[in-house]
C-alpha cells in the first residue's frame, strides 16, 4: 500500500468515526419534545376562544407546566402542547392562555 492509500485510508476511518460519534450526541433527548414539533399559527386560538375537540385531543398533556416556563394553570385548566403552541384551556375548550413552544 502506497503512501497515499494509507493517508486516505486513515483519513476516511477518521472521519467515520468522529462523524459517528456526532450522531451519538445529536440522539433525542426525551424532554425536547416541545422542540419536535411543526409548529403551525392558529389565529383562531386566543383567550376567550373554544379550541375544537380534535384538537385538544391531538395534544400532549403537559403536567410539569414549570419545567417548561409556563405559569400554572387556573384551576379546572390544563397545559397542552398542540402543533408547538402551549395552549391552557378547560374540559369544555375554553382557552385561558396560548404560548408558542420555543424552537
Amino acid at each position: 500500500m502506497n503512501a497515499f492509500s494509507r493517508a486516505f485510508a486513515v483519513s476516511t476511518l477518521a472521519l467515520t468515526l468522529t462523524g459517528g460519534a456526532a450522531l451519538a450526541f445529536a440522539q433525542d433527548h426525551p424532554d425536547d419534545q416541545a422542540h419536535h414539533q411543526q409548529y403551525v399559527k392558529h389565529d383562531e386560538w386566543h383567550k376567550g376562544a373554544k379550541i375544537t375537540h380534535d384538537d385538544w385531543g391531538r395534544g400532549d398533556a403537559v403536567a410539569d407546566w414549570h419545567t417548561h416556563h409556563l405559569r400554572k394553570p387556573p384551576a379546572g385548566y390544563e397545559w397542552r402542547l398542540i402543533d408547538g403552541n402551549y395552549v391552557c384551556a378547560n374540559s369544555d375548550g375554553v382557552i385561558f392562555s396560548v404560548v408558542v413552544a420555543p424552537h
